[in-house]
């Protein structure tokens, strides 16, 4: 069949052709969003889930959906070693900036702009890496004092007057939460708070790996409390089938339910390797329907694929130290595991290990479910480790 035609699309939060299964959380994310431009209560959100599961695809579609309301859509990515401070400034001073647009919104929206100012200036002293050019002059008083939770909260006021008074509301959409430090958190869940309280238009709606939920336990005990957690999971069985046949319907090509089978098989239905499989299996085929035979096939170049990009990448970050942590976690299969388990696994005391896993959690390659227990945060991550470092020889140190 044409590759040119090829419907599928496997790629680092790339939209994927059919985003089934995702309805429901969408249409509450939706309303959520009406009743913060209302000025009624809603809650921020939270996405938590593996490698996969399709959080940013979420979190993009989010911010159309946010933008198509006429609400002002913030995209935030926070990578590993950034400060929250230096990754807000910039964003929140383009929303002022079309803010200050708004002929009733225009006063609100300088004297936020001002705000702003005198924030970037206080917290450069703590947070080197904030870089934002405002035109104002600093407001003094104002989300000026140097303490990030305080400064953030009166910015986050600033901000969201002007936006109220504009008709609309402000929506941080950020991905990859679990990177920002606690302490950091714990401004970023004030400020939230404080909106809240004044009914303020002022909403996150965030995505992270599972331990999210813990950390945002910790930085405030009363986070669950103003934020929806949704789990963000393999889709239904349905869901992964309408993922993979609805795309190659609609370019006039049939597939067999066999084959489908397999590619559910091979997936466990995670949305990010439902892509993969699709692609391969479509370019692998010689013509309609796409066989069981076209599948096995495809198998063979999806895993290869896999291994060279979406695995690969993450298991380079890794020390010598780390990948033996994992292996060891492979050998044992899918998890999740007992840390105790791992440590038998790696000739260890457990107690020694605890410096190497914490590193591995830092890193967003494990997560623990449980007290004592430690999951793989990329699904299918076990096999790859065993099919990497195969045989016996990484139990040595």
């Amino acid at each position: 069949m044409d590759p040119v035609l090829n419907p599928f699309a496997p790629g680092a939060g790339t939209p994927p052709p059919e985003l089934a299964g995702r309805d429901e959380l969408l249409n509450a994310v939706a309303v959520a969003l009406e009743r913060m431009r209302r000025g009624l209560p809603a809650k921020s959100v939270l996405m938590v889930g593996l490698r996969g599961v399709g959080k940013t695809v979420l979190l993009d579609r989010i911010r159309e959906i946010a933008e198509a309301g006429g609400l002002h859509a913030l995209r935030i990515e926070a990578p590993e070693g950034r400060s929250l401070p230096a990754m807000l400034a910039p964003q929140l001073r383009v929303a002022l900036l079309r803010l200050s647009m708004h002929e009733q919104a225009k006063d609100l929206a300088a004297r936020a702009l001002r705000g702003l100012a005198g924030f970037a200036k206080a917290l450069k002293v703590k947070f080197h890496d904030i870089e934002v050019g405002v035109d104002l002059d600093p407001e003094p008083g104002l989300a000026d004092n140097g303490d990030l939770e305080h400064d953030l909260q009166a910015l986050f006021e600033a901000v969201g007057a002007a936006a109220q008074k504009a008709g609309s509301a402000l929506v941080l959409c950020i991905d990859e939460l679990q990177y920002v430090p606690e302490e950091q958190l714990a401004a970023l869940i004030t400020a939230l708070h404080r909106c809240a309280q004044r009914r303020l238009p002022v909403v996150l709606v965030g995505a992270g790996l599972p331990q999210l939920r813990g950390q945002m336990g910790r930085a405030k005990s009363y986070a669950e409390r103003l934020f929806d957690l949704p789990s963000i999971g393999p889709l239904t069985d349905e869901a992964a089938r309408q993922a993979i046949r609805k795309p190659v319907n609609n370019q006039g090509v049939a597939i067999d339910e066999a084959a489908l089978d397999l590619i559910i098989e091979h997936t466990q239905r995670y949305p990010y390797f439902l892509q993969e499989w699709g692609k391969q299996a479509w370019d692998t085929a010689a013509a309609s329907p796409i066989t069981r035979a076209d599948v096995q096939a495809a198998s063979r170049i999806a895993i290869a694929a896999l291994d060279e990009s979406f695995f690969r990448v993450r298991f380079d970050r890794l020390t010598p130290t780390e990948k033996r942590y994992m292996r060891a976690m492979a050998a044992l299969g899918p998890g999740p595991h007992r840390s105790g388990d791992i440590a038998d696994q790696l000739g260890r005391k457990v107690t020694s290990m605890g410096p190497t896993r914490n590193q591995l959690i830092a890193k967003g390659m494990i997560w623990s479910p449980n007290h004592g227990d430690t999951g793989f945060t990329v699904p299918l991550f076990d096999a790859f480790m065993r099919r990497i470092m195969p045989g016996e020889g990484w139990r040595e140190e």
